[in-house]
Protein backbone atom coordinates (compact mmCIF):
# COMPACT_ATOMS: atom_id res chain seq x y z
CA UNK A 1 0.00 0.00 0.00
CA UNK A 2 1.38 3.62 -1.03
CA UNK A 3 0.82 6.23 0.67
CA UNK A 4 1.04 9.75 0.74
CA UNK A 5 1.96 12.09 3.14
CA UNK A 6 1.49 16.08 3.98
CA UNK A 7 2.65 17.77 6.75
CA UNK A 8 5.76 16.65 8.34
CA UNK A 9 6.29 18.84 11.92
CA UNK A 10 7.53 16.46 14.56
CA UNK A 11 4.11 15.34 15.32
CA UNK A 12 4.18 13.73 12.09
CA UNK A 13 7.85 12.72 11.86
CA UNK A 14 7.89 11.73 15.73
CA UNK A 15 4.68 9.73 16.24
CA UNK A 16 2.75 9.22 12.65
CA UNK A 17 5.20 8.41 9.89
CA UNK A 18 7.19 5.40 12.05
CA UNK A 19 3.66 3.94 13.01
CA UNK A 20 2.78 3.72 9.38
CA UNK A 21 6.29 2.26 8.32
CA UNK A 22 6.04 -0.33 11.04
CA UNK A 23 2.35 -1.58 9.81
CA UNK A 24 4.21 -2.28 6.52
CA UNK A 25 3.26 0.79 4.37
CA UNK A 26 5.42 2.61 1.46
CA UNK A 27 4.96 5.91 2.28
CA UNK A 28 5.64 6.79 -1.35
CA UNK A 29 5.08 10.74 -1.13
CA UNK A 30 5.69 13.66 1.48
CA UNK A 31 5.03 17.35 1.17
CA UNK A 32 5.95 20.45 3.59
CA UNK A 33 6.29 24.00 2.15
CA UNK A 34 9.08 23.71 4.83
CA UNK A 35 12.76 22.84 2.86
CA UNK A 36 14.06 21.66 6.73
CA UNK A 37 10.80 19.95 7.43
CA UNK A 38 10.59 18.10 3.89
CA UNK A 39 14.68 16.90 5.40
CA UNK A 40 13.41 15.92 8.48
CA UNK A 41 10.53 13.83 6.46
CA UNK A 42 13.09 11.65 4.39
CA UNK A 43 14.84 10.91 7.63
CA UNK A 44 11.91 8.34 8.25
CA UNK A 45 10.70 7.97 4.59
CA UNK A 46 14.20 7.92 2.93
CA UNK A 47 12.54 6.31 -0.39
CA UNK A 48 9.40 8.77 -0.83
CA UNK A 49 9.14 11.68 -3.39
CA UNK A 50 9.71 15.21 -1.69
CA UNK A 51 7.22 17.97 -3.07
CA UNK A 52 6.69 21.45 -1.35
CA UNK A 53 3.24 21.70 -2.84
CA UNK A 54 0.19 19.65 -1.51
CA UNK A 55 -1.60 19.65 -4.94
CA UNK A 56 1.14 18.28 -6.49
CA UNK A 57 1.73 15.24 -4.39
CA UNK A 58 -2.14 14.60 -4.77
CA UNK A 59 -1.09 13.78 -8.22
CA UNK A 60 1.77 11.62 -7.51
CA UNK A 61 0.86 8.28 -9.58
CA UNK A 62 0.25 5.04 -7.53
CA UNK A 63 -1.10 6.51 -4.18
CA UNK A 64 -3.69 4.42 -2.23
CA UNK A 65 -4.41 6.92 0.28
CA UNK A 66 -3.25 10.46 1.96
CA UNK A 67 -2.67 11.33 5.40
CA UNK A 68 -2.92 15.32 6.47
CA UNK A 69 -1.31 16.52 9.71
CA UNK A 70 -0.77 20.37 9.17
CA UNK A 71 -3.54 22.28 10.76
CA UNK A 72 -7.55 23.34 10.76
CA UNK A 73 -7.38 25.12 7.49
CA UNK A 74 -5.02 22.95 5.82
CA UNK A 75 -7.20 20.13 6.76
CA UNK A 76 -10.61 21.55 5.50
CA UNK A 77 -9.02 22.66 2.32
CA UNK A 78 -7.07 19.76 1.56
CA UNK A 79 -9.30 16.38 2.40
CA UNK A 80 -12.07 17.39 0.08
CA UNK A 81 -9.55 17.33 -2.89
CA UNK A 82 -8.09 14.58 -2.16
CA UNK A 83 -11.69 12.40 -2.41
CA UNK A 84 -11.82 14.20 -5.21
CA UNK A 85 -8.93 12.35 -6.71
CA UNK A 86 -10.78 9.56 -5.00
CA UNK A 87 -8.13 8.90 -2.33
CA UNK A 88 -9.27 7.60 1.30
CA UNK A 89 -8.02 10.62 3.60
CA UNK A 90 -6.23 10.12 6.86
CA UNK A 91 -6.63 13.29 9.01
CA UNK A 92 -5.39 14.80 12.12
CA UNK A 93 -7.94 16.47 14.21
CA UNK A 94 -9.54 18.79 14.07
CA UNK A 95 -10.64 18.33 10.72
CA UNK A 96 -11.76 21.89 10.04
CA UNK A 97 -11.68 25.43 12.83
CA UNK A 98 -15.22 24.52 13.27
CA UNK A 99 -18.36 21.94 12.62
CA UNK A 100 -18.90 23.70 8.76
CA UNK A 101 -15.54 22.91 7.92
CA UNK A 102 -15.84 19.32 9.01
CA UNK A 103 -19.49 18.66 7.84
CA UNK A 104 -17.79 20.40 4.27
CA UNK A 105 -15.51 16.62 4.43
CA UNK A 106 -18.20 14.41 5.40
CA UNK A 107 -19.97 15.59 2.40
CA UNK A 108 -16.97 14.99 0.00
CA UNK A 109 -16.51 11.88 1.35
CA UNK A 110 -19.55 10.45 0.71
CA UNK A 111 -20.12 12.08 -2.84
CA UNK A 112 -16.51 10.28 -3.23
CA UNK A 113 -17.49 6.72 -1.12
CA UNK A 114 -14.40 6.96 0.43
CA UNK A 115 -13.52 7.04 4.34
CA UNK A 116 -11.93 9.65 6.08
CA UNK A 117 -10.54 8.97 9.28
CA UNK A 118 -9.66 11.35 11.94
CA UNK A 119 -7.02 11.42 14.92
CA UNK A 120 -8.90 10.91 17.48
CA UNK A 121 -6.44 8.27 19.07
CA UNK A 122 -7.57 8.30 22.66
CA UNK A 123 -10.29 6.00 21.91
CA UNK A 124 -7.48 3.67 20.96
CA UNK A 125 -4.60 3.88 23.92
CA UNK A 126 -4.97 0.74 25.33
CA UNK A 127 -5.54 1.81 28.80
CA UNK A 128 -8.64 3.28 27.46
CA UNK A 129 -9.40 0.73 25.82
CA UNK A 130 -9.16 -1.42 28.75
CA UNK A 131 -11.46 0.75 30.43
CA UNK A 132 -14.19 1.26 27.83
CA UNK A 133 -14.37 -2.79 27.89
CA UNK A 134 -14.78 -2.91 32.02
CA UNK A 135 -17.62 -0.49 31.66
CA UNK A 136 -19.50 -2.46 29.09
CA UNK A 137 -19.10 -5.71 31.39
CA UNK A 138 -22.93 -7.16 32.86
CA UNK A 139 -21.66 -6.47 35.99
CA UNK A 140 -20.32 -2.69 35.84
CA UNK A 141 -23.82 -1.46 35.95
CA UNK A 142 -25.34 1.07 34.19
CA UNK A 143 -22.72 4.38 33.76
CA UNK A 144 -23.46 6.85 35.95
CA UNK A 145 -21.14 9.81 35.83
CA UNK A 146 -17.65 10.88 34.27
CA UNK A 147 -15.22 13.03 36.50
CA UNK A 148 -12.19 13.80 34.65
CA UNK A 149 -8.90 16.67 33.72
CA UNK A 150 -7.28 17.10 31.40
CA UNK A 151 -4.77 20.19 31.24
CA UNK A 152 -1.85 21.74 29.30
CA UNK A 153 0.94 24.49 30.30
CA UNK A 154 0.18 28.11 28.06
CA UNK A 155 2.55 26.91 25.21
CA UNK A 156 0.23 27.88 22.89
CA UNK A 157 -0.11 31.45 23.89
CA UNK A 158 3.81 32.53 23.66
CA UNK A 159 3.61 36.39 23.63
CA UNK A 160 -0.40 36.11 22.24
CA UNK A 161 -2.94 34.20 24.97
CA UNK A 162 -5.14 33.45 22.08
CA UNK A 163 -7.20 30.14 23.06
CA UNK A 164 -8.23 28.93 19.70
CA UNK A 165 -5.23 26.36 19.58
CA UNK A 166 -6.14 24.97 22.89
CA UNK A 167 -9.35 24.45 22.08
CA UNK A 168 -8.90 22.87 18.87
CA UNK A 169 -6.17 21.19 19.31
CA UNK A 170 -6.50 20.06 23.26
CA UNK A 171 -10.21 20.41 24.07
CA UNK A 172 -11.17 18.87 21.17
CA UNK A 173 -9.79 15.77 21.96
CA UNK A 174 -12.02 14.45 25.27
CA UNK A 175 -14.87 16.04 23.34
CA UNK A 176 -14.85 13.05 21.14
CA UNK A 177 -13.33 10.75 24.55
CA UNK A 178 -16.35 11.56 26.95
CA UNK A 179 -19.44 10.49 24.04
CA UNK A 180 -17.45 7.72 23.50
CA UNK A 181 -17.02 6.51 26.91
CA UNK A 182 -20.55 7.52 27.71
CA UNK A 183 -22.77 7.46 25.20
CA UNK A 184 -24.43 10.84 23.33
CA UNK A 185 -24.60 14.24 25.02
CA UNK A 186 -27.53 16.26 25.24
CA UNK A 187 -25.71 19.75 26.29
CA UNK A 188 -23.33 20.74 28.21
CA UNK A 189 -22.18 24.51 30.15
CA UNK A 190 -19.13 25.76 30.64
CA UNK A 191 -17.46 27.78 33.55
CA UNK A 192 -13.99 29.70 32.98
CA UNK A 193 -11.65 31.50 35.39
CA UNK A 194 -8.65 33.38 33.73
CA UNK A 195 -5.89 33.61 36.06
CA UNK A 196 -3.62 35.75 33.65
CA UNK A 197 -3.55 35.78 29.93
CA UNK A 198 -2.84 32.65 28.86
CA UNK A 199 -3.59 30.67 32.03
CA UNK A 200 -7.33 29.66 31.39
CA UNK A 201 -9.64 26.94 33.60
CA UNK A 202 -12.47 25.36 32.35
CA UNK A 203 -15.43 23.30 33.77
CA UNK A 204 -17.52 21.84 31.62
CA UNK A 205 -20.75 20.15 32.48
CA UNK A 206 -22.08 17.45 30.14
CA UNK A 207 -25.11 15.90 30.82
CA UNK A 208 -26.11 12.78 28.67
CA UNK A 209 -29.47 11.23 27.27
CA UNK A 210 -29.03 9.00 29.31
CA UNK A 211 -29.12 10.37 31.86
CA UNK A 212 -25.59 10.14 32.99
CA UNK A 213 -23.75 13.29 34.30
CA UNK A 214 -20.02 14.22 32.89
CA UNK A 215 -17.92 16.75 34.48
CA UNK A 216 -14.54 17.60 32.95
CA UNK A 217 -11.92 20.06 34.27
CA UNK A 218 -9.42 21.37 30.72
CA UNK A 219 -7.00 24.50 31.26
CA UNK A 220 -3.68 25.82 30.95
CA UNK A 221 -2.38 25.77 34.06
CA UNK A 222 -0.23 22.58 34.34
CA UNK A 223 3.18 21.76 33.82
CA UNK A 224 3.68 19.10 30.73
CA UNK A 225 6.48 17.79 32.53
CA UNK A 226 4.35 15.98 34.55
CA UNK A 227 1.29 13.94 34.13
CA UNK A 228 -2.10 15.84 33.14
CA UNK A 229 -4.44 13.59 32.22
CA UNK A 230 -6.87 11.29 34.31
CA UNK A 231 -10.70 10.18 33.99
CA UNK A 232 -13.15 8.21 36.04
CA UNK A 233 -16.22 6.57 34.84
CA UNK A 234 -18.61 5.27 37.60
CA UNK A 235 -20.94 2.33 37.43
CA UNK A 236 -22.92 0.73 40.72
CA UNK A 237 -20.63 -0.30 43.19
CA UNK A 238 -18.07 0.29 41.00
CA UNK A 239 -15.53 2.53 39.28
CA UNK A 240 -13.01 2.42 36.78
CA UNK A 241 -10.17 5.07 36.26
CA UNK A 242 -7.04 5.61 33.45
CA UNK A 243 -4.11 8.11 35.19
CA UNK A 244 -1.73 9.15 32.42
CA UNK A 245 -2.81 6.91 29.40
CA UNK A 246 -0.76 4.11 31.55
CA UNK A 247 -2.55 2.91 34.38
CA UNK A 248 -6.17 1.39 34.52
CA UNK A 249 -7.73 0.97 38.14
CA UNK A 250 -11.00 -1.50 38.51
CA UNK A 251 -12.36 -0.41 41.85
CA UNK A 252 -14.96 -2.85 42.29
CA UNK A 253 -17.20 -4.06 46.12
CA UNK A 254 -14.65 -5.30 48.30
CA UNK A 255 -15.62 -6.36 52.04
CA UNK A 256 -13.91 -4.02 54.83
CA UNK A 257 -11.09 -6.13 56.31
CA UNK A 258 -9.46 -4.01 59.39
CA UNK A 259 -11.73 -6.13 61.74
CA UNK A 260 -10.43 -9.66 59.85
CA UNK A 261 -7.45 -11.08 61.19
CA UNK A 262 -7.60 -13.85 57.56
CA UNK A 263 -8.28 -10.96 55.10
CA UNK A 264 -6.47 -11.35 52.34
CA UNK A 265 -7.16 -10.17 48.26
CA UNK A 266 -10.73 -11.62 47.16
CA UNK A 267 -10.31 -12.02 43.33
CA UNK A 268 -13.68 -11.38 42.67
CA UNK A 269 -14.04 -7.60 44.52
CA UNK A 270 -10.44 -6.08 45.17
CA UNK A 271 -9.40 -3.63 42.91
CA UNK A 272 -7.67 -4.67 40.20
CA UNK A 273 -4.80 -2.55 38.64
CA UNK A 274 -3.17 -2.54 34.76
CA UNK A 275 -0.12 -0.92 34.17
CA UNK A 276 2.56 -1.65 30.98
CA UNK A 277 5.49 -3.27 31.42
CA UNK A 278 7.63 -0.73 28.87
CA UNK A 279 11.06 -2.84 29.39
CA UNK A 280 9.55 -5.18 26.86
CA UNK A 281 10.28 -4.66 23.00
CA UNK A 282 6.83 -4.62 21.96
CA UNK A 283 4.95 -1.39 21.04
CA UNK A 284 2.56 -0.96 24.01
CA UNK A 285 0.99 1.73 22.08
CA UNK A 286 0.24 3.86 25.31
CA UNK A 287 -0.97 6.83 23.20
CA UNK A 288 -2.83 5.18 20.92
CA UNK A 289 -1.37 6.41 17.23
CA UNK A 290 -0.42 2.31 16.00
CA UNK A 291 -3.81 1.15 16.40
CA UNK A 292 -5.79 3.99 14.93
CA UNK A 293 -3.33 3.90 11.63
CA UNK A 294 -3.86 -0.06 11.70
CA UNK A 295 -7.60 0.46 11.87
CA UNK A 296 -7.04 3.54 8.80
CA UNK A 297 -5.18 0.91 6.66
CA UNK A 298 -7.96 -1.79 6.97
CA UNK A 299 -10.50 0.64 5.72
CA UNK A 300 -8.12 1.86 2.76
CA UNK A 301 -8.36 -1.87 2.16
CA UNK A 302 -12.00 -1.76 2.23
CA UNK A 303 -11.73 -3.70 5.82
CA UNK A 304 -14.50 -2.96 8.36
CA UNK A 305 -12.44 -1.44 11.64
CA UNK A 306 -13.76 0.17 14.48
CA UNK A 307 -11.98 3.65 13.97
CA UNK A 308 -12.81 7.41 14.29
CA UNK A 309 -14.66 8.51 10.95
CA UNK A 310 -15.50 12.01 9.74
CA UNK A 311 -19.02 12.01 11.75
CA UNK A 312 -17.36 11.58 14.54
CA UNK A 313 -15.28 14.63 13.47
CA UNK A 314 -18.34 16.46 12.81
CA UNK A 315 -19.68 15.46 16.15
CA UNK A 316 -16.87 16.51 18.25
CA UNK A 317 -16.64 20.19 16.51
CA UNK A 318 -20.31 21.07 16.97
CA UNK A 319 -19.38 20.08 20.77
CA UNK A 320 -16.52 22.12 20.77
CA UNK A 321 -18.71 25.29 18.69
CA UNK A 322 -21.10 24.56 21.83
CA UNK A 323 -18.58 24.78 24.11
CA UNK A 324 -17.04 27.93 23.04
CA UNK A 325 -20.37 29.59 22.88
CA UNK A 326 -20.99 28.65 26.25
CA UNK A 327 -17.20 30.37 27.36
CA UNK A 328 -18.45 33.40 25.47
CA UNK A 329 -22.17 33.42 26.98
CA UNK A 330 -22.06 30.67 30.05
CA UNK A 331 -25.44 29.64 28.96
CA UNK A 332 -25.95 25.94 28.90
CA UNK A 333 -25.82 25.16 25.22
CA UNK A 334 -28.09 21.59 23.46
CA UNK A 335 -26.84 19.41 21.46
CA UNK A 336 -28.77 17.97 18.81
CA UNK A 337 -29.34 13.99 18.75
Amino acid sequence: MKIGWVGLGRHAVAMLLPKLAGLGCEVAAIADPDPGALARGRLVAPAATPYEEARDLLAHPGLDAVGIAVGPAVHAALAPLALARGLPVFVEKPPGANAAEAEAIQVAAERAGKPVIVGFMKRHSTANRIAWNVTRQAGFGPLAGFLGHYMTAPTYFQGNPDYAGFYLHHCVHYLDLVPWLMGPLSGLRVRKHEAAPGRLLLHVDMDCRSGALATLAMGTLQSRGAPVEWWQVMGDHRRVEVRNVTEVRYVRDPAFKVDDPSASLAESSDTLVWEPNPTVAADEDHKGYRALLQGFLARVRGEAADVPEIAAGVAAMRRLDAMRRSIDSGEWQALDA
